[in-house]
């Protein structure tokens, strides 16, 4: 009991004195919730609170880089985990859905057989996979691009082509957006491509049978609730005004 009291007394001498409770703390072993029922009744003179206060934001301006600094360690050793998870080559059947997945994300679902986006490392993946699936040679390939009046079209031709080895000469026509206030200037540095693929009709077709292939026990689960909501399709349209 008399050594308790003797902490309650020391304990309260050093916040005369201006501690904060951890400093407190590591002179007088005793829980915060405990220091702050005997000390609640002190009141720092203004000198005191000022350097406490300005402690408080020295210990604040270091802990969120700090807090960067474990996030980033903490993202750097996932990522090197996840990718442990990977072995390459990639296998035929993987190479297969990677591609297939990422046509049924980004490719023309309804006509032709071509990918739109402004991935280089997407599109380059692509170009090889219409070959290495279809045995459509990069040299056959049409390409479009999709630019701003801003951006030299001759470069980012020649950048795409280098990407993808579709000769400059099977690049198209480009659609070139007008100047406009909502020009983006930091983003799309290389437009957006749009890669086609001659006489692809039905290899679209078969691009979407492996998925369906790859599916075909969620499917059924699924269209029956897309027919049980089906009523949200008949939302009447508003009327024109004239």
């Amino acid at each position: 009991m008399k050594q308790k009291m003797d902490m309650r007394k020391l304990a309260i001498a050093l916040r005369k004195k201006g501690l904060s409770y951890n400093e407190i703390r590591q002179q007088v072993p005793i829980s915060k919730s405990s220091l702050s029922l005997w000390l609640k009744h002190i009141r720092l003179s203004p000198k005191h609170r000022a350097r406490l206060y300005t402690k408080q934001i020295q210990i604040l301006s270091r802990g969120t880089p700090s807090q960067v600094k474990r996030r980033k360690r903490e993202i750097a050793l996932l990522n090197e985990n996840a990718r442990k998870e990977i072995s390459l080559p990639l296998s035929l059947e993987t190479h297969r859905f990677i591609g297939a997945a990422l046509y049924w994300a980004e490719g023309s679902k309804t006509k032709n057989f071509e990918i739109t986006n402004s991935d280089p490392v997407l599109i380059a993946f692509m170009t090889r996979w219409f070959e290495r699936m279809f045995g459509v040679s990069p040299s056959t390939l049409k390409a479009y691009l999709n630019i701003y009046s801003q951006q030299n079209e001759t470069e980012v031709k020649q950048f795409w082509s280098e990407i993808t080895k579709i000769p400059i000469e099977n690049f198209g026509k480009s659609f070139i957006k007008p100047a406009s206030k909502g020009f983006k200037r930091n983003n799309l540095y290389y437009g957006t491509i749009k890669v086609y693929v001659p006489k692809g009709t039905d290899m679209r077709h078969k691009t979407f049978a492996w998925i369906q292939a790859a599916l075909q026990d969620l499917v059924p689960a699924i269209e029956s609730k897309i027919l049980r909501w089906s009523h949200l399709k008949e939302v009447k349209r508003p009327p024109v005004n004239i």
